[in-house]
């Protein structure tokens, strides 16, 4: 809950010093400059949250923005989604990647005037939207790389690896045996895959979603984090 917390307190910051990045004086010479976003969907136990972190370090150092650092909106973008929206925090756990019961909602929604599950949906697309015309963000998971399909700053990044690495980077992270992290490993997949076909009509897996897809059996997530920071930066030079 800390760790989430210092996250969350980080994003905040972001947001502030970017709009007031905004706000500053200008001139009938400037331009209105585009800033980069990286969206990152991944199968679980890639390495998805580390990649994203050494990016976000990568950017920081080799394409360091003019007003604020880098950022990565993980976990935390529930959080954020739940702030923009004036929503109660006891709805975050109906805003997970997963299949979620319409009808559940729909009885929800009359009897306590909860938001359904497309309200949800609803908010999190303008948060990710309002991230992604802010820039210099790296957005993990939510269908971002669906969301900011239109926008000409965004790039977008799938992080593949084999089951056995996955189930073993898993045990590791959260301290399950083998049994539950395989158990883990395809319910999160399998919830991943079916948000994106129901909420988007997508397949998760099709690569013309992806600028670059990285098999992080072969490429570490240090390496990883490297070769998608130096395609922003080529494509970010004018």
């Amino acid at each position: 809950m800390m760790m989430i917390e210092q996250a969350l307190e980080r994003c905040k910051s972001f947001i502030d010093c970017q709009i007031k990045a905004t706000q500053g004086p200008t001139t009938g010479a400037r331009r209105a400059v585009e800033r980069p976003v990286v969206t990152i969907s991944r199968q679980t136990g890639s390495g998805a949250r580390t990649t994203a972190g050494l990016l976000a370090s990568y950017l920081n150092e080799h394409l360091p923005p003019a007003h604020c650092s880098w950022t990565v909106f993980d976990r935390n973008l529930v959080a954020k989604v739940l702030e923009d929206h004036h929503l109660p925090n006891h709805l975050a756990r109906f805003m997970t990647e997963e299949k979620t019961s319409e009808i559940d909602h729909a009885v929800r929604e009359m009897l306590v005037g909860q938001p359904s599950l497309w309200d949800l949906v609803h908010y999190t697309a303008e948060t990710i939207l309002r991230l992604a015309h802010l820039g210099n963000v790296i957005l993990v998971g939510r269908g971002a790389v669906v969301i900011t399909r239109g926008l000409s700053n965004a790039f977008h990044v799938r992080l593949v690896s084999s089951l056995e690495k996955r189930i073993q980077r898993t045990q590791e992270y959260y301290s399950l045996n083998q049994q539950e992290a395989t158990e883990f490993v395809r319910k999160e997949d399998h919830q991943r895959e079916r948000y994106l076909q129901k909420v988007f009509g997508k397949v998760i897996e099709d690569p013309l979603l992806y600028h670059l897809t990285i098999n992080t059996d072969l490429v570490p997530c240090e390496e990883a984090a490297k070769m998608i920071g130096q395609a922003v930066i080529r494509r970010a030079q004018p």
